[in-house]
Parts: structure tokens; C-alpha cells; sequence
């Protein structure tokens, strides 16, 4: 486990965006935290998990060597620009506005295209609202301060992922109560994300780990533990550069 491609060498970033990943106290919590370091103990890695801004961790999985990031939801253009391993959940693309606002914004027909959507800065789902044809975003550094500028009339619409927006909304002082749907955008699936010069030896040790979690269940009781109601995908996939 001493060479460069030991998974211990890895640097490992994650984000603020529970219940999927999040601090609790002086710790990291969360569906895919919990998930990450039980297949560290698998596969022999003792590397801490650091939490950082999205941006950042992003910027380091597409500019450095031997960065995992996660929760990466799949495109096409990541598939280009990383390699992929999961999926670990999958999330709904979701727009929601305030309570009672839902139907008065459908009333408005092609014109809600024009309607400002606030998501947080270089998420899939402000590409996900862009790509649908909406013409004007309103961006913040995370899905709270997103969600707060909602409540307060910032803006109408806010486009997330529905596994996380009670937790956000809870972070906030709020319920899925005080939100309605107003549309969904697409399916998006949720990866371990690896770094373009990461080695397949290493990625591979992680891809075989995963497999062998969903295989003997460990995956799905973590899964289903932080989101109960939700169908843990059961296979594992290999995508983007290095992909099967």
C-alpha cells in the first residue's frame, strides 16, 4: 500500500450538502461520508476526509493529481474531464418555490423561462436549469444561503437536489412544508468522482470496493439509513476517462 497508487494517497474532498455530506460538531457526517469511510477501512486507507467549498474541491478534481471528490453528479461533460465510479444515490433535479406560489408560476406557461432560478455557484443543477431553457440564474455559494434567499424573496424558483432539500431547509429554520414543487428537471445520478491523472490501479480498488458493499448489503443499510424511502441503485459503473 506504499506506491503512488495506494488509495491512501489520495486527497479527498467533499462538500457541505447534507444529509449526503456535512459537519456534525467537530466531525464529517452524511449518507456518502459514512459510505466513503467504510470503504476506506475495506480498502486499507487512512486519509482524512476534508470538507471544503464546492468550488474549490472541484477546481482541485479537475487541476490536480490524486484528488477524489464527492457527491459528483454525471454528465456528459464530466465524463470527458474525470473518471466516475457508482452510482452512490440517485437525486431528482428539482425546482421549488415558496408555499403557495407554485400554481400562480405555472399559470405564466413558456413565460416562466424567464422567471430568475437560484442555485448554488457551479452545481449540475444551475447547468440542469440553464440546459431547460431558463434564462437568468441567481448564484450562491451554497444550497442554505440559496434556500434563505428564496424564503425571502430573492427569487421565485430554486433548483437543488430533492434528497438534500429537507436537511437544507432544516439548516435554515425551515420544513419541506414551506416549499412546493413546481417542476422536475431531470434524474441525476450521484459518483465518487477521481481526478484525470489519478491511476487506474487506485481507482480500480475503490470501484472494487463499492462492488463488494452493494454485494454483501453494507451499502444498502447506509444508504437506506440516510434516505429511507429512497431505491439504492444496485450496480456499480466505471464511466468517463478511464471508464469500463
Amino acid at each position: 500500500m506504499a506506491s503512488p497508487a495506494a488509495p491512501g494517497e489520495l486527497t479527498i474532498y467533499t462538500e457541505d450538502w447534507p444529509p449526503i455530506s456535512f459537519k456534525s460538531g467537530d466531525k464529517l457526517d452524511g449518507m456518502a461520508v459514512e459510505l466513503v469511510q467504510a470503504l476506506q477501512k475495506r480498502i486499507g486507507s487512512n486519509t482524512a476526509i476534508q470538507l471544503v467549498p464546492w468550488n474549490r474541491g472541484y477546481k482541485a478534481l479537475l487541476e490536480d493529481p490524486n484528488i477524489l471528490l464527492f457527491t459528483v453528479g454525471r454528465s456528459e461533460e464530466r465524463e470527458k474531464a474525470m473518471t466516475l465510479v457508482g452510482p452512490l444515490a440517485i437525486s431528482r433535479t428539482v425546482l421549488y418555490t415558496r408555499k403557495g406560489n407554485a400554481a400562480r408560476l405555472l399559470g405564466l406557461g413558456d413565460d416562466l423561462y424567464q422567471v430568475a432560478v437560484g442555485a448554488y455557484r457551479g452545481s449540475i443543477f444551475a447547468d440542469a436549469a440553464m440546459k431547460k431553457g431558463f434564462q437568468t440564474l441567481d448564484l450562491a455559494a451554497t444550497s442554505q444561503v440559496v434556500a434563505k434567499m428564496l424564503m425571502m424573496g430573492r427569487f421565485d424558483l430554486w433548483a437543488d437536489g430533492n434528497v438534500v432539500v429537507p436537511s437544507v431547509l432544516k439548516d435554515i429554520g425551515y420544513t419541506i412544508q414551506d416549499v412546493e414543487r413546481v417542476m422536475v428537471l431531470d434524474s441525476l445520478e450521484l459518483y465518487l468522482a477521481f481526478s484525470p491523472k489519478t491511476p487506474l490501479s487506485t481507482i480500480k480498488i475503490w470501484e472494487d470496493g463499492l462492488r463488494q458493499m452493494k454485494k454483501d448489503g453494507s451499502f444498502q443499510k447506509i444508504h437506506q439509513k440516510w434516505l429511507p424511502g429512497e431505491i439504492p441503485p444496485a450496480d456499480t459503473f466505471r464511466l468517463g476517462l478511464t471508464g469500463n
